[in-house]
């Protein structure tokens, strides 16, 4: 396993600057996350590190071994894509084969190693299996355990749940964050989705325009944004005059302490999203929050409501 090390990588396209001059650090064993906004640089990013795109400028380690100048089959990474890239002409376990008959192991030894992936990905008995045979989630599995079967030092994944329904995107991530954790393997993972990027990374890197906007624990950027874009990407916000608040750090103001500042309103629009409740509340001077509260049938929030909320002045966030 291996850490891995970015120092001033850059990548222009055109005029275009895919990724700008971007220093990070991902810890041995860490599970992190690119996160960000179609053609923010995230997906370029990895690629340099899998060696499928050239960089402009600086330098990419495993450890103490520099790898952006080699070739993408000898990095020693696992890839896993969004749109699987299974072989349609290959059966379940000729897949999984795939890249350990590049390496010519020994026979047994591959099916050894085949045998192991498809358990860790709970495909067992399905190596005879022809990919027209197997649902979306299973396809992905196979292209997961294709990529584990090589024993590699580090696991890209780009975008791997886009084409999944979404209730089995939210099985498929905490299958592969448990399984991650399980191997202690290093791993970078891709998404424009901040509430996938919150659920399995131990940290996310949050970009913009090339740039990393923000790094840090998922908690810290959802709770401490630094910039507009990074409280306003993570998730539901309200921007008030120099800064941002969450819509679930609102309360009404009769079930709040009395020291927390008020603010009146009237409800907009009320929505009931099964355990969460969510209000449009618009202030006098035409300004709009959103609250979110757990369920609460006594509240009895109605469009037209004049209503008084409170927050807690420490929930409150300002921006630069």
């Amino acid at each position: 396993m291996a850490g891995i090390v970015i120092s001033g990588v850059s990548r222009t396209f055109g005029t275009v600057r895919a990724v700008d001059n971007v220093d990070l650090e991902v810890e041995e064993g860490e599970f992190f996350t690119l996160l960000g906004p179609s053609g923010c640089g995230k997906t370029t990013l990895l690629r340099m590190i899998a060696g499928f795109c050239e960089l402009d400028s600086g330098e990419i380690r495993f450890g103490e071994k520099r790898i952006d100048r080699l070739p993408a089959h000898t990095r020693d990474i696992g890839m896993v894509f969004q749109n699987y890239a299974v072989f349609p002409n290959l059966t379940v376990d000729g897949n999984v084969a795939y890249g350990l008959k590049a390496r010519r192991l020994p026979a047994a030894e591959i099916g050894r190693k085949v045998a192991d992936a498809l358990a860790l990905v709970r495909l067992d008995g399905y190596g005879e299996r022809w990919p027209h045979q197997l649902s979306g989630g299973q396809l992905q599995r196979v292209a997961i355990a294709r990529a584990l079967a090589i024993h590699p030092q580090v696991l890209l994944f780009d975008e791997p749940l886009s084409n999944l329904d979404a209730r089995l995107r939210v099985s498929m991530r905490g299958e592969i964050r448990d399984l991650q954790k399980a191997l202690g393997i290093t791993a970078i993972y891709v998404t424009h989705d901040q509430e996938e990027a919150m659920a399995v990374s131990d940290r996310i890197a949050l970009m913009q325009n090339g740039k990393l906007e923000q790094v840090g624990a998922p908690a810290d950027i959802y709770r401490h944004p630094t910039s507009r874009f990074a409280a306003e990407f993570m998730g539901t916000t309200n921007i008030l005059q120099g800064g941002a608040l969450r819509p679930e750090a609102l309360r009404l103001a009769a079930d709040a302490p009395a020291a927390w500042p008020r603010l009146a309103g009237t409800v907009e629009r009320v929505e009931m999203l099964g355990p969460i409740t969510r209000a449009d509340i618009r202030l006098a001077d035409g300004t709009m929050l959103r609250m979110a509260t757990l369920d609460a049938p006594q509240l009895g929030l109605a469009a037209g409501d004049a209503v008084a909320l409170a927050y807690d002045p420490a929930r409150l966030t300002v921006l630069p």
